[in-house]
């Protein structure tokens, strides 16, 4: 490759260190085909009708419904949305494609279009040379996980705004990621780099293709599955390792700067304590979750975390609020709670899930994407204060406690004499010094709170991100499940049964085909393998919560049909993509878990629950056959695939299987419901055996229950391991002795 990439190499003098709207995770995929055929909402505009290249008024995009590409709708660029169209303008012409990839609440996409995309000058120049392409990553990450995998192969890093050049064909040749306008601290100036390109691109275009070549036949390597020997413990083992080694004792969480919420591997740590007794594991995850809401990363007067933090000490985020950290810290915190039973983490939970109530649920019962960082074209703007404001506001007396337990301070913590509330001392010492007692302080503090969240309102809120992704709701659907079983919270299940019940009615077809997108009352985009693991984990957690039984045949048929249309039967592993999808440059998988757990890693996780729900043993070998098809890579990087190592801990056990038997509404039924709400269980799957007309539904898909129903007029529960089952329990405490004997 050596000779076709001293082009690129050349291009690549430009990059400096990127500036991230967050650090990617494996990405891999592009090319130019139709639209998919379920986008229901798209309609081409009639081309003539555009006002000419140079500057329109309005681009394309203002016929798309992504809230991200329709930020964009009104500059002087260009823009297509991923079309056909668009390569087609390329190849007659003769242009190469600029393609940049970004989200509605990321801060530097904001940054560059301020500075570049919306500068007159810019936009002339890559709409005389270029043809440009905007892509919303959330709506097609099949398309941004391709093109990130190339950004980090030649780059070594990556992050939003992805930034582009390709060929009319789709292949790839320069990569990066924010460029300022001009030249600034050694980043090349983005115009500086139009420029170039497309001098290389006139002067040297066989190195370019070459080097496009050479990069698209690299590609499978770089994101495709890696057979090895089946998992087994050790590489558990090896994980908890590798997190005692980066674990940040001071501060909670891993690593320096920047630090991520990841709730799932917080959950993972939990888990591997449960089974293996070591209480560092616990305590790591239990003092990063306090440290992360003591933080500057928590918004503690709306609640909700922000989608990372700039520091180490969790006290400086990008404000964003993303759906799925939502979603995957509310289980974690519900973890905590169920292991240490500290009234403190259900405070967090309840206060998660009023945030997600409140500010990011459609009416349809849906949940939102996101919330954007900036508002009057600031990041955080929303969220920051000077210390006169909460003294204004709050009185003298109050405003100079509630400051000084938030860390408010004249000359502030962020920029410009700013604030971040954040905590820094401990509530029973602090109600001391006042002079009242905790309960008192708790109390208090709520009341002033909410005073300055109400004052707060008055501001101008950062942009919502209202379109719903099934894969995301799923993710929230399963964690309110689960937290509306834990607490008993009627309303959170609710909730989950809600945007269950919306996707199932608007997102997912006869055939149990799934939709990606939801907005304004059109569905669209066919769905990728993460839409389905994560609604199948929603409605199996939602399953478990409620015990509907018709949440639990829809998880079983919704996994069937994922595995017909994404499984690769090489290998048994799975595509992002369906058979039928449209075909990009390399079709990628994934097993990376970062911000988001892999769609492979949830279908492992999926498939050895079915199994053990079921008693199913082809399910076992599904799930076994996705975990060895990335097993080099797993062995490779065990804490980065940490759902795929809780499918893994699962399946190696030992775990359980929990048939209730019963009356739903007799109070000894309850009562046997009562004991599994109040134990920490991640090594078990929940059944109920009902009698009358759902008992055939739960025999189809859990045959071996059969005999194992109420005994007389009793309730009955069952603890079974490997399918077989001890004597049942009758009453309450002989369950919970079950539960806790090995």
């Amino acid at each position: 490759m050596k000779a076709a990439f001293r082009t690129r190499m050349l291009l690549l003098l430009f990059l400096g260190s990127q500036i991230q709207c967050q650090p990617s995770l494996k990405r891999t995929k592009p090319m130019a085909l139709p639209r998919p055929k379920y986008e229901q909402d798209f309609t081409m505009p009639d081309m003539a009708a555009l006002p000419p290249d140079g500057g329109p008024r309005f681009n394309r995009l203002i016929f798309e419904s992504s809230p991200y590409l329709l930020q964009h709708a009104d500059n002087p660029v260009d823009w297509y949305p991923w079309s056909d169209i668009a390569f087609e303008k390329a190849r007659r012409e003769d242009r190469p494609v600029f393609l940049s990839i970004g989200y509605s609440t990321c801060h530097w996409c904001h940054v560059m279009e301020r500075e570049s995309f919306e500068d007159s000058g810019v936009a002339a120049y890559l709409n005389k040379y270029f043809v440009a392409i905007k892509v919303d990553r959330e709506e097609r990450p099949d398309i941004d996980h391709v093109y990130m995998t190339v950004c980090q192969a030649l780059t070594g890093s990556g992050g939003w705004p992805l930034t582009i050049f390709m060929t009319p064909d789709g292949e790839p040749f320069f990569a990066g990621t924010y460029f300022p306008r001009e030249a600034r601290f050694g980043k090349p100036g983005f115009l500086e780099v139009l420029k170039r390109i497309h001098n290389v691109w006139i002067n040297d275009r066989k190195n370019i293709l070459a080097s496009g070549t050479q990069i698209v036949r690299a590609l499978p390597t770089w994101s495709g599955a890696s057979p090895g020997d089946p998992l087994d413990r050790n590489v558990l083992v090896r994980a908890e390792e590798q997190f005692k080694r980066s674990y940040d004792a001071n501060n909670g969480g891993f690593g320096g700067a920047p630090k991520f919420p990841m709730g799932h591997t917080l959950s993972f740590l939990l888990r591997r304590w449960k089974h293996t007794g070591d209480t560092v594991l616990r305590d790591m995850a239990v003092h990063t979750l306090r440290a992360m809401y003591n933080g500057g990363i928590y918004d503690h007067l709306g609640f909700g975390f922000a989608r990372y933090s700039t520091d180490s000490r969790w006290l400086v985020p990008h404000f964003e609020k993303m759906l799925y950290d939502q979603a995957l810290l509310l289980r974690a915190y519900t973890d905590a709670y169920q292991v240490t039973r500290d009234p403190f983490f259900a405070r967090v939970v309840r206060e998660i899930a009023t945030y997600v109530q409140r500010d990011m649920t459609d009416s349809s019962g849906g949940f939102y994407s996101a919330e954007n960082a900036d508002s009057e074209g600031k990041e955080g703007a929303f969220y920051i204060w000077k210390k006169r404001e909460i003294l204004d506001v709050l009185g003298e007396n109050d405003g100079t406690w509630f400051c000084r337990w938030y860390g408010v301070t004249d000359k502030g913590n962020f920029e410009h004499g700013l604030n971040i509330l954040h905590v820094t001392r401990n509530a029973d010492d602090f109600a001391s010094v006042l002079g009242i007692t905790s309960t008192e302080f708790e109390q208090k503090l709520d009341t002033l709170r909410h005073d300055l969240f109400i004052h707060r309102r008055r501001r101008i809120h950062p942009s919502k991100d209202d379109k719903i992704l099934t894969s995301w709701n799923g993710l929230m659907i399963s964690s309110l499940a689960r937290a509306g079983f834990v607490l008993n919270d009627d309303a959170f299940l609710g909730a989950a049964s809600n945007a269950a019940d919306f996707l199932l009615t608007n997102m997912v077809a006869d055939d149990n085909t799934i939709l990606h997108r939801w907005k304004a009352g059109k569905s669209g985009i066919e769905g990728y393998l993460e839409d389905y693991a994560f609604l199948v984990d929603g409605l199996l957690e939602l399953y478990q919560a409620t015990f509907e039984i018709t949440y639990l045949v829809k998880a079983t048929q919704l996994h069937k049909t994922m595995l017909r249309k994404f499984l690769d039967a090489a290998d048994g592993t799975l595509f992002r993509t369906a058979h039928n999808a449209e075909q990009l440059i390399v079709r990628p998988k994934d097993s990376y878990d970062g911000a988001l757990p892999s769609g492979n890693s949830m279908a492992a996780w999926n498939a050895i629950r079915i199994a053990r729900l079921s008693g199913s043993s082809n399910e076992e070998r599904v799930a076994e056959r996705i975990m060895t098809g990335f097993s080099s890579q797993v062995r490779q990087a065990p804490t980065s695939s940490t759902v795929m190592l809780t499918a893994l801990d699962f399946a190696v056990g030992p775990s359980r299987e929990i048939i209730i038997a019963g009356n739903p509404a007799a109070t000894d039924t309850r009562e046997m419901i009562e004991v599994v709400r109040h134990t920490y269980l991640p090594d078990a799957v929940v059944l109920f055996y009902p009698g009358g007309k759902t008992e055939q539904q739960v025999l189809r898909i859990a045959p071996y229950l059969q005999g194992q129903g109420m005994v007389g007029d009793k309730a009955a529960a069952y603890v079974c391991e490997n399918y077989v089952c001890r004597l049942p329990a009758f009453n309450p405490l002989d369950f919970q002795h079950q539960l806790y004997s090995k």
